[in-house]
């Protein structure tokens, strides 16, 4: 895996939603190559955090793609209204849709990359007989409700498994990891097979500011691909 191929998604769950706008742009100019949204609804997950609004507010600040994960129960619901505000890329949890076909190609037929999440207990089998109408695949590296979590290592092997399947269909698909992701642990996850790294603290909370967070985890990441100390 190349350089180019790495892709940095801060999350806006971490960002300062009192400089919302302005901190998406920095983000943006500092080479962030998506802004990724986190929707919770207080049922599929212990929080609570943000609707279709926010996603509007957001896609007036950026000009790139913003890529919506709904952590939220019937996603069917709302996949229209996320993708009318702006979602470039709408992800569901399996965990969630008893009717995951359905929902991946209402997410297509309404102009989005289609996502499906596994939460870090849900094996990549779930998947396999929809795995060709995703475009993105969003591994949890931790379980989903709240930012600031640790890594779960365990997860690593999950994503060398889905990177295999995808090669072996000769697919197009990106695998997202998501959550606990930082200078320590991006490297281990690219190099088990993901083109996607979600990350806010490390972003949005970087003590030397969020070009800065940009910077340094890219450059984690292809330190560890390329095997250097």
């Amino acid at each position: 895996m190349s350089e180019n191929v790495i892709k940095i998604a801060p999350s806006i769950l971490a960002a300062d939603f009192g400089r919302l706008a302005e901190q998406v742009e920095e983000a943006q100019a500092a080479g962030a190559d998506l802004i990724h949204i986190d929707i919770m609804d207080g049922r599929f997950v212990p929080n609570i955090t943000m609707g279709p609004q926010v996603v509007e507010a957001v896609a007036k600040a950026a000009a790139i793609p913003l890529d919506v994960h709904l952590m939220i129960v019937e996603p069917e619901k709302y996949v229209r209204r996320f993708a009318d505000s702006g979602a470039s890329s709408i992800s569901v949890h399996v965990e969630a849709c008893p009717h995951l076909h359905r929902v991946l190609g209402q997410i297509a037929d309404a102009g989005c990359a289609a996502g499906v999440a596994l939460n870090p207990h849900t094996p990549a089998a779930a998947i396999g007989e929809i795995i060709n109408m995703a475009q993105v695949i969003n591994v949890m590296t931790v379980n989903p409700g709240f930012g600031g979590q640790q890594f779960i290592n365990s997860t690593l092997p999950k994503i060398r498994c889905l990177r295999e399947m995808i090669d072996k269909l000769g697919a197009d698909i990106e695998i997202e990891v998501d959550g606990g992701i930082h200078n320590d642990t991006i490297g281990a996850a690219m190099s088990a097979g993901a083109s996607i790294a979600i990350a806010g603290a490390a972003v949005f909370q970087h003590h030397a500011g969020i070009a800065a967070g940009i910077v340094e985890l890219r450059r984690a990441a292809v330190k560890a691909l390329h095997g250097e100390d």
